[in-house]
């Protein structure tokens, strides 16, 4: 069972100068998730290398048990400073992808034409695609079938009052939510900050950081 991570490279919070990347939970819970069930995790970014941690999300009051197990793991902190290139990645090589948020994915991924075409490329071929809280962001410009992938399937991903919650409407390029809507998305949501997961045939999505292992043991059901 190979599962590849993708995750963002993208560093700045639009023009507000703060910094911004991947969330650290909605990497390592899932991680752990995977490697816990014998999966071989495979990790991989636009520029490869070590991808952007948001420092928020590694915040005193944000630390979980996977946070503090990455920590303590010498060889999965290798493994996020050494990411593959994206454009080196093939879906042929893996059975699933999964996709941590944080508000990164949504200035790089969201229009990277090696996430689009990778995302397509396991969906055709039959295999389970997964994102959580923004990283369901990546999916707005991926097709199946010559439709929003999205469209008909039920969704979820970081809502618009969560968004509000830490003051970033007006910052991001899009809103998740109203996003998978407009594209005709069967977008569903639980209260903030809850843990909510969707599953829709091969298409696995979570709300928000607190969905991270939802998801990701929502994947290995499909793979399993």
């Amino acid at each position: 069972m190979k599962i590849l991570m993708v995750l963002t490279s993208h560093d700045r919070l639009g023009n507000t100068g703060k910094p911004t990347g991947f969330w650290l939970e909605e990497f390592a819970a899932p991680y752990y998730v995977f490697k816990d069930a014998g999966a071989e995790v495979t990790l991989a970014s636009p520029k490869g290398g070590q991808p952007p941690i948001d420092p928020k999300s590694d915040e005193p009051a944000s630390q979980t048990a996977a946070m503090g197990r990455f920590k303590d793991d010498p060889a999965a902190r290798k493994a996020l400073a050494n990411t593959l290139k994206l454009g080196e990645v093939k879906q042929e090589d893996y059975d699933a992808v999964f996709y941590p948020g944080g508000h990164g994915p949504m200035w790089d991924l969201v229009n990277d034409r090696n996430s689009i075409a990778l995302i397509e490329g396991f969906y055709d071929a039959g295999k389970p695609v997964a994102a959580v809280c923004h990283g369901p962001a990546v999916l707005t410009q991926v097709t199946h079938l010559g439709e929003p992938i999205v469209k008909g399937r039920r969704v979820t991903g970081f809502t618009n009052s969560e968004e509000e919650a830490v003051q970033l409407t007006d910052v991001v390029p899009f809103l998740v939510e109203d996003e998978l809507k407009r594209l005709g998305g069967r977008y569903e949501k639980a209260e903030d900050w809850a843990d909510f997961t969707v599953v829709d045939g091969r298409l696995v999505t979570g709300q928000n950081p607190s969905s991270s292992t939802s998801a990701a043991s929502e994947l290995l059901k499909l793979l399993q």
